[in-house]
C-alpha cells in the first residue's frame, strides 16, 4: 500500500491484492460504504494471510449473510476514531474503538503491536483516515 492520500480507506484497501479478503468482508458486512466517507478513522487492517490464519471454516462462516452482524462487530473492532499515526502510539496505551471497546498498544523499539497483532506497514494515508496493516485479525473479547 502506497501513501495514496487522495483515495478513501475503501479505495486504498481495494487497490491492494493482499487486502482482498478485508475488502470482501467489508462488503459482506455492509460496512463498505462507511469506509468511503465520514471519518477520519484509523484502521488496523488485517492482511489476507491474517484472515487465512483463523481456524478452518471461520472466515467462510463469517461471510454468510446470517452472520453479517457478527462480522460487522469484528471489523469495527479494527477501527478507531481520528487519525492515529504510528508515532502517536505509546507503549501501554489503550485505544477506544468506534464501538467503545479497548485495544492495547505495545511498542518495543520500532515494533508496534495492537492486541498482539504486529503492525507490518504503518501510516498509509487516505482522504478519510489512516491505515496500519496488521498480521492478525483482532477478535473482540
Amino acid at each position: 500500500m502506497d501513501n495514496t492520500s487522495g483515495k478513501n480507506l475503501a479505495e486504498n484497501a481495494t487497490a491492494v491484492p493482499q487486502m482482498s479478503t478485508l475488502t470482501a468482508a467489508l462488503k459482506a458486512s455492509g460496512l463498505a460504504d462507511k469506509a468511503t466517507s465520514g471519518g477520519p478513522y484509523t484502521v488496523f487492517a488485517p492482511t489476507n494471510e491474517a484472515f487465512d490464519a483463523l481456524p478452518a471454516g471461520t472466515l467462510d462462516n463469517l461471510l454468510k449473510p446470517e452472520n453479517k452482524a457478527n462480522l460487522a462487530s469484528i471489523l469495527t473492532y479494527h477501527v478507531v476514531p481520528g487519525n492515529v499515526m504510528a508515532a502517536d502510539l505509546k507503549d501501554g496505551q489503550e485505544l477506544t474503538t468506534v464501538d467503545g471497546k479497548k485495544l492495547k498498544v505495545s511498542v518495543a523499539g520500532t515494533t508496534v503491536t495492537v492486541n498482539g497483532a504486529t503492525v507490518v506497514k504503518a501510516d498509509v494515508k487516505s482522504s478519510n483516515g489512516v491505515t496500519h496493516v496488521i498480521n492478525k485479525v483482532l477478535l473482540p473479547q
